[in-house]
């Protein structure tokens, strides 16, 4: 009894949980809006709207108006013939005393016949839940009616309720639609609006337009019922109706009035109706249940839906009455859903559906899978498995597992059906095992089997996840292969090379005592990859690893550690040779060409050298400081050989520690500028002064130029050091030429100033900051600013020209292509290097070249300087030779700026008032 009630017992369960739970509001919602929709109606025409629409505003003026407007409104109204007006508008606050005077006197020409709007809305202050009631003030509710405007949204956010009146203040108002159309009520009294009514249908005039006095207009007026209201959509009295419909206040107000008058006041059928139909189809269905299959019973369930929702249809289009059949409708879904349930073979559909999707899984595993019934004979063949063995499914299925094994023994161990503990251990997580198998064309490999058991429909059967493991051997061996090798070349990678030499350094024996590493690198590798391709780079990097290989390979340890770098570990004893004789029989390797591809290529080779123990215990020491060794002949000796020395180290650390003791110096402004006389040799007086850098060490005191500047030119601190040097120099020779005692200041530039930002761009933004003159300005530049970009160099010392700044070539005649220059760029003039001076009196040859150099400069119509005079006899000589202008001790060193002013700024201020007084 309790198996047959069980259907009607789940259906009576899932309508109770609806019910408590109140999900079937949104059915009955959503049928008794679709009624709707199935009865239109128009409207009566006996309420009309005078719309505060967008173009009334556009035309008055910025909401709110004044209520002398809307005066002049009911006075129009009032003339038009206008049975009642209701305004759903707020006159609950007090607006300026004329507007009120004149709207409480047209409300009283009204005679009566006037609606306000009265409403709720939350206290802005006091207990929660509290609320305040506007009315109209008390001189318009003498004449007037206070009407309630309020509407109740419901859960959904839609209107579809509305009250005759209520209680509100003690007294009991009715709502507008009740007023305007007469109609008694009870204070808890509500109904629901027809919002089949069209909306279209109401007469709706513009507020503008009543205002204007247009006669066509007014005459639609005559004898009706108005409400007079905002319907603007930036006014915001909008609601959301039934069937996703947005209306404004005053037609929601008009289609509630309508509902009133046209009988059409609906109402809801009571849950008594509702239970009623519930027990109905509750009984219905009990008593066909059994009587009727379940095609009749779909069809009667059918039948019943239909005949509801008609019937709800007709009493709505008839009576006004909105019949709740949510819950009936639901329960009818509930028994097809049970019929549906009980008709279907779960167990079955999940069985397929199971097997279906263990299908598209095996079918998609790039492993090989095989399944075997009881007997070993195999049901199932995937993709993988015909990749692996060579045999088709239509060739393998229903072959027994022996076929696949070239000892039958191994499919027995596979399946061993008999043996109960075996299957026992099967089935909860499987086993794996390895045999020999034999593909299609009888090769014969190693196979990994991943096998499992389970019961299944047609009894006990297997499944074994296939492997071919030699080849997952041989991927392996090439991981491992690739995790210790280079990839290009072949050679032990470095972390390759670190364990094996620390292998060979843990070994107790001479060859392990006297173990040297060298690392080699390709001299100018990189502009055989600029200029021939980084393919043909390759080929010369896999030429070194060959040669190297041949050289040391049956001896000792050959990697690459990275781009052109390259090490040999070798016991250089077992080679018969010392360590400088190692190295140089390395060096000499590379003095026959490389056979790159198609074409031979001729290297240089630069190589550091660390020998065990005394370069270094341990592998990383060994490589590091091999590397130390390896960058100071890349530095110092380009295509030779360094040995690792401790004090390269310690020069390093130095050299490290003066880096940061710069880049405190910048931060604590230990920086100064000395300045260096350059006169005119004819009377020696001061025509310039080249400013040179100074470091005032808090403890050392003034530390040479010569010990820090090499670093501060090589270090990621030079940009910031030249900058500064620039600046100061420009600010200072301002200050002179502010005090009447112009020099002209040189500036040594920074090669990292021409080769990172705008240098000309930099210039021009200083000569504006500080003031200063551009002729008083002079950037002296050496070859090792120019080797690089020339066509960059070439543009940015045009543009520091047309500024005004000259330009100086210094250090002339030590480079190696400085008459070049001259000819490229348009200098302004050149100091010949000291080098050329300092024995000019006793060698003829520099004689010679410093009075060539000096009537070349005057025929390219160049300023020259000549630097290091170290007494009178030079200088008289140079300005023999031709050159006017000369710099040196023997004038005087570089001094700071108060002693350079001092000794030679002033003496020619001095010399200047004599001269004047000599006048």
């Amino acid at each position: 009894m309790l198996k047959h009630l069980r259907p009607h017992v789940l259906v009576l369960i899932a309508l109770l949980t609806v019910g408590v739970s109140g999900w079937h509001e949104v059915l009955r919602n959503g049928l008794s809006d679709l009624r709707l929709t199935w009865d239109k109606r128009q409207a009566s025409g006996e309420i009309a709207i005078v719309a505060i629409d967008a173009h009334s505003i556009e035309q008055i003026g910025v909401w709110p108006w004044p209520r002398g407007l809307h005066a002049e409104l009911l006075q129009q109204l009032t003339r038009a013939g206008a049975e009642q007006v209701a305004f759903d508008v707020d006159f609950s606050a007090p607006s300026d005393p004329p507007s009120d005077q004149a709207f409480g006197e047209a409300l009283q020409q009204a005679g009566g016949s006037v609606l306000l709007p009265a409403f709720r809305q939350p206290a802005a202050a006091g207990a929660p839940g509290a609320v305040h009631v506007n009315r109209p003030l008390p001189q318009f509710e003498a004449n007037a009616w206070p009407v309630l405007v309020n509407v109740t949204v419901c859960p959904d956010g839609r209107v579809r309720q509305y009250a005759f009146g209520e209680q509100l203040a003690g007294g009991l108002v009715p709502s507008m639609a009740a007023a305007l159309t007469g109609r008694s009520f009870a204070s808890d009294a509500s109904f629901l609006i027809d919002f089949g009514i069209d909306p279209a249908s109401v007469p709706t005039i513009s507020y503008v337009d009543v205002m204007n006095g247009d006669p066509a207009k007014l005459a639609q007026l005559k004898g009706k019922k108005v409400i007079v209201g905002g319907t603007a959509l930036e006014l915001g009295d909008r609601f959301s109706v039934p069937n996703g419909k947005i209306v404004s206040g005053p037609l929601l107000q008009a289609l509630a009035a309508e509902s009133m008058l046209q009988g059409r006041t609906l109402q809801m059928t009571s849950n008594a109706v509702t239970l009623a139909g519930v027990v109905i189809i509750l009984m219905m269905m009990i008593m066909s249940w059994r009587r009727l299959g379940a095609f009749w019973r779909v069809l009667l369930l059918v039948a019943t839906s239909a005949l509801v929702e008609a019937a709800a249809l007709w009493l709505h289009a008839r009576y006004a009455v909105v019949l709740d059949s949510s819950l009936l409708q639901l329960a009818i879904l509930a028994y097809l859903a049970t019929i549906a349930l009980d008709e279907i073979d779960f167990r079955g559909l999940l069985r397929r559906v199971a097997e279906n999707r263990f299908q598209r899984i095996a079918m998609s595993l790039s492993d090989g899978l095989v399944c075997t019934d009881a007997n070993g004979l195999i049901t199932l063949w995937n993709p993988g498995a015909a990749a692996i063995f060579g045999y088709q499914a239509d060739q393998i299925i229903g072959q027994p597992f022996r076929t696949l094994c070239v000892d039958p023994d191994d499919a027995e161990a596979l399946f061993a059906i008999r043996d109960a503990a075996w299957v026992a251990k099967l089935a909860p997580g499987g086993s794996v095992i390895e045999f020999d198998g034999r593909r299609n064309d009888g090769e014969v490999f190693r196979v990994e089997a991943s096998v499992s058991a389970w019961q299944g429909a047609d009894g006990l059967q297997y499944g074994a996840i296939l492997r071919d493991v030699s080849l997952r051997n041989r991927e392996a061996e090439r991981i491992r292969y690739l995790a210790e090798h280079d990839a290009l070349t072949g050679l032990f990678n470095r972390n390759t090379l670190q364990a094996r030499l620390t292998a060979l350094l843990s070994a107790e024996d001479a060859l392990s005592r006297d173990m040297a590493l060298l690392v080699i690198g390709l001299d100018g590798f990189q502009q055989i990859n600029d200029m021939l391709g980084q393919s043909y780079g390759d080929l010369v990097l896999k030429a070194v690893a060959d040669r190297l290989t041949a050289e040391f390979g049956c001896q000792g340890l050959v990697a690459r550690l990275s781009g052109d770098e390259f090490a040999v570990a070798v016991p250089y004893v077992a080679v018969g040779d010392t360590v400088t004789e190692l190295a140089e029989h390395v060096a000499r390797l590379f003095d026959v060409p490389l056979q790159a591809g198609p074409r031979q290529h001729h290297v240089k080779v630069s190589i550091g050298v660390a020998v065990h123990p005394e370069g270094g215990r341990t592998a990383d020491e060994l490589l590091s400081n091999g590397h130390l060794a390896f960058c100071r002949a890349k530095a110092i000796r380009r295509g030779r050989h360094v040995i690792f020395e401790e004090t390269i180290r310690s020069e390093l650390e130095a050299r490290l520690t003066l880096e940061a003791e710069l880049a405190l110096a910048i931060e604590r402004n230990e920086f100064e500028l000395f300045y260096q006389p350059q006169v005119n040799l004819l009377d020696g007086r001061a025509i310039g002064a080249e400013a040179l850098i100074r470091w005032r060490h808090p403890v050392r005191g003034l530390v040479p130029p010569a010990a820090f500047i090499p670093v501060v030119n090589t270090s990621a601190l030079s940009e910031t050091v030249a900058s500064w040097v620039l600046q100061s120099a420009c600010r200072q020779a301002r200050t002179w030429e502010l005090a009447g005692t112009p020099v002209r200041i040189g500036v040594n530039l920074s090669p990292s100033q021409l080769h990172s930002g705008d240098l000309a761009a930099q210039v021009g933004s200083l000569l504006q900051d500080t003031g200063l003159s551009p002729a008083l300005l002079e950037l002296e530049v050496t070859e090792d600013i120019l080797l690089h970009d020339e066509a960059r160099a070439l543009d940015i010392f045009k543009r520091i020209e047309a500024l005004g700044v000259s330009i100086v070539f210094d250090d002339f005649g030590t480079g190696y292509a400085s008459l070049s220059y001259l000819k490229k760029f348009r200098l302004d003039g050149l100091k010949i290097d000291r080098s050329f001076v300092f024995d000019l009196l006793t060698d003829a040859d520099d004689a010679a070249i410093v009075g060539s150099t000096v009537s070349l400069s005057r025929q390219l119509g160049l300023m020259v300087i000549a630097e290091g005079i170290e007494n009178q006899a030079t200088a008289d000589l140079l300005l023999r030779l031709g050159c006017e202008h000369g710099q040196g001790y023997f004038f005087g060193k570089p001094m700071p700026a108060a002693d350079f002013e001092r000794q030679f700024l002033m003496a020619k201020v001095a010399g200047g008032e004599e001269q004047r007084g000599a006048a």
